[in-house]
């Protein structure tokens, strides 16, 4: 079986996968181990008490994968074809088989594309407030983004924040309803519109942001302890266009929690899951996805 991407989704499909002795290939990617790679400490994810580095976790997640047989390739699978059996997965120049696939590939969050950004990513800059909210404690922070995903991440802010200043591009919001409702009457939260993020300020942590409004051209300076990116995310299927069944956003249609459009290639984690976004989900997947393979090869061979 080939496993492609090497997140807590991929790598946990591997760790049970070659535990039960399938013959198990992990094309890992040339970055490999998925969005906790970017994050500093993890307190959320289960036998941890004290907390793990992001990396020391996918570290140990491979490293135990290793220890059952599982194989690695740290390059990016380039094309993938599921029209006829064995499946067929390139990496570079060289062609890969096997009985199934999982497609672990995860999603990407969208960023501003700002050089302070990525600089200060992971020293009060995150795209995830789930994670990452109960750093700042009575701290100011912000909001980039208008939608649901700006809201959810302003509310799950607020119950740790001082302070959540939303920045939006336009003069009112995307997100539903009930969503903007609940963002408005919450005291912690206030708007700042019509607004972009042209830099992140600070030298080794984030202290401030700079803003332009959009339409008077206007710059001002605001000060804060973090900012959440909340522009969306998109997820790593483009390989998969015209194989299996996507979104209209490119999200993977599971169908009986882990079986794609095409019997044998199997899904876990964020390459489908839009809604959770959390590495403990993407891991119970990558569970699924690998025993639902060995049910699967086993009744292949009878």
């Amino acid at each position: 079986m080939i496993i492609i991407g090497s997140g807590p989704a991929g790598l946990t499909a591997a760790i049970y996968a070659s535990r039960s002795r399938l013959e198990t290939l992990v094309v890992a990617g040339a970055l490999w181990g998925g969005q906790l790679m970017l994050t500093t400490e993890v307190e959320n994810f289960p036998g941890f008490a004290e907390g793990i580095m992001g990396p020391d976790l996918m570290d140990q997640m491979r490293k135990q994968a290793e220890r059952f047989g599982a194989k690695f390739i740290f390059k990016d699978a380039t094309a993938a074809d599921f029209s006829s059996k064995p499946f067929k997965v390139r990496v570079d120049d060289q062609m890969y088989e096997a009985k199934s696939v999982i497609i672990a590939t995860g999603a990407s969050a969208r960023w501003l594309g700002l050089e302070s950004e990525a600089r200060l990513r992971g020293r009060g800059v995150s795209v995830c407030a789930t994670c990452d909210a109960a750093f700042f404690k009575d701290k100011k922070t912000v909001v980039v983004g208008g939608g649901d995903t700006a809201m959810e991440e302003a509310l799950a802010l607020s119950k740790f924040a001082r302070e959540v200043k939303v920045v939006h591009r336009r003069d009112n919001l995307r997100a539903t309803k009930i969503l903007q409702e609940r963002a408005i009457s919450n005291d912690k939260i206030s708007f700042v519109w019509d607004s972009v993020v042209q830099e992140i300020l600070g030298k080794d942590k984030v202290e401030g942001v700079r803003l332009k409004n959009v339409k008077t051209g206007e710059e001002s300076h605001l000060a804060t302890d973090a900012v959440f990116i909340a522009i969306g995310h998109k997820p790593s299927t483009d390989i998969f266009k015209g194989q299996i069944d996507l979104d209209e956003r490119g999200y993977v249609i599971a169908h009986d929690r882990t079986k794609t459009s095409v019997e044998g290639v199997f899904v876990a984690g964020d390459a489908q899951d839009f809604r959770y976004r959390q590495a403990v989900m993407a891991s119970g997947d990558g569970c699924k996805a690998a025993m639902d393979v060995e049910k699967y090869l086993e009744e292949q061979e009878i």
